[in-house]
């Protein structure tokens, strides 16, 4: 894809910055110090032309955009449910590293124990055509979940009786069966709201099937409003009227934000080491190779893993699988596996060292994490230990170098996970080999994206690699929930939404609803205890590394003051608390 041709008239690039001033911070145009540069200190001098009044930025739009109605299948960038804040805006934003609720059209909120939540809206919110917001947006958005059961959204009448309003002010009252405050809390950090002007018209014209609603003309309350969406770019313009001019200190420094749509990262990766982009949210092997060229590149922790994590790869394990049935295998598997390889080889060393443990370190989610416990009871690479253990269960090695016991072999097993997930894919590779090595004959296979979906969702599949919930206001429970819970379980043949590998225990349900229900720290703290501790015993899955919840990778050629460890203001995000470094940003040239 040419440049010219992806990024187009007005986002032809007149000039690009490079690494060619500011070492040490270097100075803009009024010769102050910078911060918020390349991890190697380096700024750039800026664009030249209207591209320095523009942010680029890439890896959220892969195909021409075809619809801007955020409850479609496949929305255009931004409208996709929880990515940026630019056209939609949430209630409450969430902050990966701190864990914080932080105000967005909601001004303020409240918990009150597992009863209800309260939120106050902020004062003066306009739609992008001058119409007022209203608290009968709030709630008409979550009630087409009403209309239209099949929207996501629905999902959050699971948790609440009543939605309503007194003057500025919502009320929720919690569902006091599940008293899942966590649940809910999500839903106000990530579902964005629209008019209900505009949905009602949705409504009328796709008789009910709102995801089936196409528009080209997103309604938001943001910052930007779209100005042009083709096969190779989308334009966003400055909202000159944007409401959160008080809330958030003013406008945005840069006029339009531009999102070229490329075919893989290669082409996105070269375009951001020259500077024609930004900032983006895609993988980037071996990042420091560029500050080390002298690119005036960045990320949000200067060293090692580089990215905050916010994802947790999992190793499901199918447990109806005879052998796979057994926790000590389960836990064998476990040792056997070499998770420093695979954050070198499959991560290019972006994962930190992997607990055995279903909550997160380094982040939000680390005040649940007892790291003495997960050190004393779980996993590290170990391959002796591996077969040990088999040994200790009673498996025995067979001439053809595979454990058995009762005539029961451990394997053939298949380990899936989609084809050209190359990093996965890689991870999974290290996994086979490391089971072969302590005589459990597994092989990897990469079926297409859909046939390891459904094969997983379906319980299908030996084991794969495969996703769980990212890092948000509800995990780490819903994560315990994802891997663990027994809640309207589906049988092998049957689809599947949570708990693919059929693992079956007659605690886990009340412990997960304990920790819900929670109505304190120390309570909730206590629960999710004692949810892990059975995870480490059972094993019914494993994280095979961490990931950022999104890569967040700059180039500070045009703009400077990025987010970083050393300049934490703002969260190394798009979504969320992530919102907050669009206001900050400083023009480099002048």
């Amino acid at each position: 894809m040419a440049v010219t041709g992806a990024l187009g008239g007005a986002a032809t690039l007149a000039a690009c910055g490079g690494a060619t001033g500011g070492g040490d911070g270097g100075g803009g145009a009024s010769g102050e110090e910078l911060v918020g540069v390349g991890n190697n200190g380096e700024a750039g001098t800026g664009r030249s032309g209207e591209a320095a009044d523009q942010l680029f930025i890439a890896g959220f739009q892969w195909s021409p955009p075809t619809t801007f109605n955020t409850f479609a299948a496949a929305p255009a960038w931004p409208a996709s449910a929880n990515v940026a804040q630019y056209i939609y805006e949430t209630l409450l934003r969430f902050h990966i590293v701190s864990g914080e609720l932080l105000p967005g059209l909601a001004a303020s909120y409240e918990v009150n124990g597992t009863e209800s939540i309260t939120l106050t809206l902020q004062d003066g919110i306009t739609w992008h055509d001058g119409s007022e917001f209203t608290p009968e947006d709030v709630i008409y958005t979550f009630e087409l979940g009403k209309i239209d059961p099949g929207l996501g959204v629905a999902s959050f009448w699971n948790d609440v009786d009543e939605l309503t309003a007194e003057g500025n002010t919502l009320n929720i009252a919690i569902n006091q069966e599940r008293k899942n405050v966590g649940a809910v809390l999500n839903s106000l950090a990530t579902q964005f709201i629209v008019a209900k002007s505009q949905f009602e018209q949705a409504v009328e014209e796709s008789g009910d099937s709102i995801a089936a609603w196409e528009t080209m003309e997103p309604l938001g309350t943001g910052p930007f409003t779209l100005e042009l969406a083709d096969q190779t770019q989308i334009i966003l313009a400055r909202h000159e009227d944007y409401w959160g001019q008080d809330f958030y200190g003013g406008l945005p420094a840069m006029t339009k934000i531009i999102h070229p749509i490329f075919k893989s990262n290669e082409d996105g990766n070269l375009k951001f080491q020259n500077g024609e982009l930004d900032v983006m949210q895609q993988f980037v092997p071996q990042i420091w190779k560029m500050w080390e060229s002298g690119k005036p590149v960045g990320t949000y922790l200067r060293e090692e893993p580089y990215y905050t994590p916010g994802s947790m790869p999992m190793l499901l394990i199918n447990t109806t699988k005879p052998g796979l049935d057994d926790p000590a295998v389960r836990k064998a598997l476990a040792h056997a596996v070499d998770y420093a390889s695979i954050a070198e080889t499959a991560m290019s060393g972006y994962s930190s060292q992997v607990l055995a443990s279903l909550i997160i370190p380094d982040g939000a989610e680390d005040q649940w994490l007892d790291r003495d416990k997960a050190a004393a009871d779980g996993w590290t690479f170990d391959a002796a230990k591996a077969e040990q253990l088999l040994q200790d269960a009673g498996y025995e090695k067979g001439s053809d170098g595979f454990y058995a016991k009762d005539g029961q072999k451990l394997g053939p097993w298949k380990l899936i996970t989609p084809q050209g997930w190359t990093d996965w894919n890689a991870a999974l590779e290290i996994v086979a080999k490391n089971l072969q090595s302590i005589g459990v004959d597994a092989a990897t296979n990469f079926p297409q994206q859909a046939q390891t979906q459904s094969a997983i969702q379906n319980g299908d599949f030996d084991m794969a690699c495969w996703y769980v919930a990212g890092t948000g206001p509800a995990t780490p429970w819903q994560r315990f929930s994802d891997v663990m819970s027994n809640v309207d379980m589906a049988p092998a043949g049957q689809t599947a939404y949570r708990n693919y590998g059929r693992w079956e225990n007659d605690e886990v349900n009340d412990l997960l609803t304990a920790a819900s229900s929670a109505a304190d720290d120390a309570s909730k703290l206590e629960a999710l205890t004692a949810l892990d501790n059975l995870y480490r015993a059972e094993v019914p899955a494993f994280p095979l590394m961490y990931r950022p919840d999104e890569f967040f990778e700059f180039n500070a050629g045009n703009w400077s003051n990025w987010p970083a460890e050393d300049n934490d203001y703002a969260a190394p995000m798009f979504r969320g608390a992530g919102n907050q470094w669009i206001f900050e940003l400083k023009k480099i040239g002048g």
